[in-house]
């Protein structure tokens, strides 16, 4: 009998043990489908992330940015994957790779995976994810790049959006730069750029905890090591008096949301292109950076954000 204790609590132990490591992750219940999607000759990742507990769920996408796939949104150590949190509160959450990218087909011409392109590769998903879902539109949250690329399909495809979300919206060109290669050469410095970082250059552990960072720049590894389009990059890097978001086009209930902290934002021009928006509201988190999502001061403020303003 005193054996049969001791393992019980031995187990209680390891599992208490295991769930402040974040070895286990959300709720172990968040399945993972993938659904089978081709356009333009090219087959497309797409996979759907949903609890098990059955019923109705709104579906939700999730856009990519410019240089890493869909992974970025399924940093699953504690409760850091934005995916399983959403999925948690009652979604089906999808995520796509745009063509060229991730677990999607590759493609001979970097350039072609360009914003307009990429924003018909979510217009597909979309059609595919309605038919699924038995809704008539889903709610879109696209980040950094895939604010441009969500927001020109938002903008194109009224009919199917619900509520969209541009997080860290790039709102006008970067500045003028040639990119000279198609395909972007992915590296440690590049991926580890969205954390904030101190005097030094060296990344800021007091806003982002180690192992946040090591599980999202190993899955940069593993899903973009061999390099990224660079189609998009050439659409950003434009002068600053050119806008990208067509916000004025777009007709769904709007949520600008960004750090303060970001060096690819601006928020006079957030601020802008609010007023341009049909029905548009703007959430500023003071301190935040191009990762949000993940930085343990603020990725329970955006996410809540985020959240309260797709229930509304």
């Amino acid at each position: 009998m005193l054996r049969r204790v001791l393992r019980h609590v031995l187990f209680v132990v390891l599992l208490v043990a295991l769930v402040l490591q974040g070895g286990v992750a959300f709720a172990a219940n968040v399945q993972t489908e993938v659904f089978p999607l081709e356009r333009n000759g090219i087959q497309l990742h797409l996979a759907r992330y949903q609890t098990d507990d059955g019923g109705g769920k709104k579906p939700l996408l999730m856009v990519h940015g410019l240089t890493y796939s869909s992974h970025e949104f399924d940093v699953d150590y504690g409760d850091y994957s934005l995916v399983r949190f959403f999925a948690n509160n009652g979604y089906s959450v999808w995520l796509l790779d745009i063509a060229g990218y991730g677990s999607s087909q590759k493609v001979e011409d970097g350039f072609l995976p360009n914003s307009d392109y990429a924003a018909e590769d979510i217009a597909a998903a979309a059609k595919l994810i309605t038919t699924t879902s038995k809704t008539a539109k889903l709610d879109v949250l696209g980040w950094s790049w895939g604010t441009v690329t969500g927001g020109r399909f938002a903008a194109k495809y009224p009919d199917l959006v619900g509520k969209l979300v541009l997080y860290a919206p790039i709102v006008a060109g970067l500045g003028v730069y040639e990119v000279p290669d198609a395909y972007h050469s992915n590296d440690w410095l590049h991926a580890a750029g969205d954390f904030q970082v101190k005097a030094d250059n060296s990344i800021d552990y007091d806003i982002v905890e180690p192992i946040v960072v090591d599980t999202f720049l190993s899955n940069c590894w593993r899903y973009d090591g061999a390099g990224s389009p660079n189609g998009g990059r050439r659409d950003l890097l434009v002068a600053s008096t050119e806008r990208l978001i067509p916000t004025a086009n777009i007709k769904a209930p709007t949520l600008l949301i960004v750090g303060d902290k970001d060096p690819y934002v601006s928020v006079a021009l957030c601020e802008e292109a609010k007023k341009t928006l049909a029905n548009g509201e703007l959430k500023v988190i003071e301190g935040a950076a191009h990762a949000a999502m993940m930085e343990k001061p603020y990725y329970k403020e955006f996410r809540e954000s985020v959240l309260e303003f797709l229930k509304k």
